[in-house]
């Protein structure tokens, strides 16, 4: 029995172990499939970050000196949907396909060769969307939000391609989250109650089901600009009787979602992480759990925050204002829960800790100018300036990002059975905190005294604040290199991990009382 059980866990399907490049290109186990999402995801956030490079290089000093401004909104556009497709979201679902069928006391995912399918759509698609940017007329010029009908009357003829390249994500995105869901639903080991999950799950749980409600709107709104592009329907052509906002509608209306869908699971890894170095339970984990539910229904309706200038009707804009204004509520319980925990807990300060803090000090500064931004007078006169790029950079690159070097870092020596070099760890944190932070907080200045954004130029009274958020940006993309660093030593010549890498942790990998203690996982049911 234990050996048919361990043959499922290392995925031998079929007729012993693949070698080679075939154990990647045919592979159906969860932990091959996660790995290559997240090596697949580092690439993507390098190729996205190298954009945000040129962008950075670009505004070091007032004046057009190194690119066009058209190739400067091409990489606007490529930066914003690499990294919220290519960096993010592949990288949240590797961490799902390795921790999620382990935690719950599954052989594998439920559906491993749709898992394989989902991921190799991936690279395709991507290539797809890149290849545009050397098609004639240049790549997609209009913002990653790509409103019409900027990207449909004014676009380059690649925007055609663009559309297909984003229909194949949203499919490989459903497809993974149809496998989460009936992984936790069906394959959960006996008494693996839903209240006994870890928070890691219940996080992923809720943004599957985000993730299957948004991806069709996603995949509506493209195909209405296909049809305005091709065949001359006028959705958001107000000549021929249509309406551009309309177009912002369906777009937020998968947009705002979509950034619950990129915070969501980090919620979950520092839920994990925190319990761990303090050395106590999660304070709350019911209301945790509820506050997640409780964000992921208001995500739906707070989509118009960010259309307060299109002249929506006054009523419109007080309800979005206080739905918007609502949905800090469970944002806050978080918080609470977080500082709770970590209050006269026996804490210390190891990598995967240091990343869970910044994070949840840097989301909330993220959240404070997001009150700001929801207040509808308010908005009008931030509304498309820096300030805008600030709070949503203070959510998402702390927010995912911090997140997923939390997870790497926290569960690395359960991957790979290796010790991580703890100082390099350290540096690699702190390099780019102190980075980002340089990036990010000055923009909120430039912002509030009006300087536009996706704008080429500017004025010369921005230039010195200009300066030290390009040395901060190529500050904080520079120490992603000793996160590489770290994981090519780890991998060669690694410490052997010990059997509880967290000391004084044991017990708390999970947020309740589990049939398992820490670093250890429920035995996965055998097959008859």
């Amino acid at each position: 029995m234990s050996t048919q059980a361990a043959d499922i866990d290392h995925g031998d399907h079929d007729h012993g172990p693949a070698k080679g490049i075939t154990r990647w290109l045919y592979s159906t186990n969860h932990k091959d499939i996660g790995t290559m999402y997240l090596i697949f995801s580092l690439v993507m956030l390098f190729i996205g970050g190298s954009m945000a490079f040129v962008i950075r290089a670009e505004l070091f000093q007032p004046g057009l000196q190194l690119i066009e401004p058209e190739f400067f909104n091409q990489m606007i556009t490529m930066h914003g949907l690499i990294m919220v497709f290519g960096a993010v979201m592949p990288a949240f679902v590797g961490l799902a396909n390795w921790m999620i069928p382990m935690m719950i006391g599954a052989p594998d995912m439920a559906l491993p060769r749709l898992n394989n399918l989902s991921f190799w759509i991936l690279p395709f698609a991507f290539a797809l969307m890149m290849s545009t940017l050397f098609m004639d007329g240049g790549g997609p010029n209009f913002g990653w939000t790509f409103y019409a009908p900027l990207s449909t009357t004014y676009a380059p003829p690649s925007v055609t391609f663009f559309i297909f390249a984003i229909h194949l994500l949203g499919a490989s995105s459903i497809m993974g989250a149809i496998n989460v869901i009936v992984t936790i639903m069906n394959m959960r080991a006996p008494g693996m109650t839903y209240f006994k999950m870890p928070m890691f799950c219940w996080t992923w749980l809720i943004t599957a089901f985000l993730l299957i409600a948004v991806m069709p709107v996603l995949a509506g709104v493209v195909t209405m600009m296909l049809m305005d592009i091709h065949f001359a329907t006028a959705f958001f052509d107000a000549g021929g009787g249509g309406d551009p906002v309309l177009f912002q509608h369906v777009f937020w209306f998968f947009g705002h979602p979509e950034v619950y869908i990129m915070i969501l699971p980090s919620f979950g890894v520092v839920s994990q992480v925190i319990p761990t170095f303090s050395r106590k339970k999660l304070f709350g984990y019911h209301s945790m759990v509820y506050a997640i539910i409780a964000i992921a229904v208001l995500s739906f309706v707070v989509w118009a925050h960010h259309m307060f200038t299109v002249g929506m009707p006054f009523v419109g804009e007080l309800f979005f204002m206080y739905t918007t204004m609502l949905i800090a509520i469970p944002t806050g319980v978080k918080i609470f829960n977080w500082i709770s925990t970590m209050f006269r807990g026996s804490m210390t300060f190891e990598t995967p800790m240091l990343y869970s803090i910044g994070f949840v000090v840097l989301f909330t500064i993220g959240g404070l100018s997001g009150i700001m931004l929801a207040l509808a007078p308010v908005d009008m006169v931030y509304q498309d300036t820096y300030f805008v790029v600030a709070h949503f950079h203070y959510v998402l690159v702390p927010g995912a990002i911090f997140g997923i070097f939390a997870a790497v870092y926290y569960w690395l020596p359960k991957w790979t059975g290796k010790m991580y070099d703890e100082g390099l760890a350290k540096l690699h944190f702190w390099v780019s905190f102190i980075g980002l932070n340089l990036t990010f907080f000055p923009m909120h200045f430039v912002g509030l005294a009006g300087m536009p954004r996706r704008i080429p130029d500017y004025p010369l009274q921005f230039a010195d604040f200009n300066m030290i958020v390009s040395i901060g940006a190529f500050m904080f993309g520079t120490s992603q290199l000793i996160f590489v660093y770290v994981l090519i030593k780890t991998l060669r010549k690694g410490e052997p991990a010990e059997q509880l890498p967290w000391e004084g942790a044991e017990g708390l990998e999970w947020t309740l009382p589990t049939p398992a203690p820490y670093h250890s996982f429920p035995t996965p049911p055998t097959v008859e």
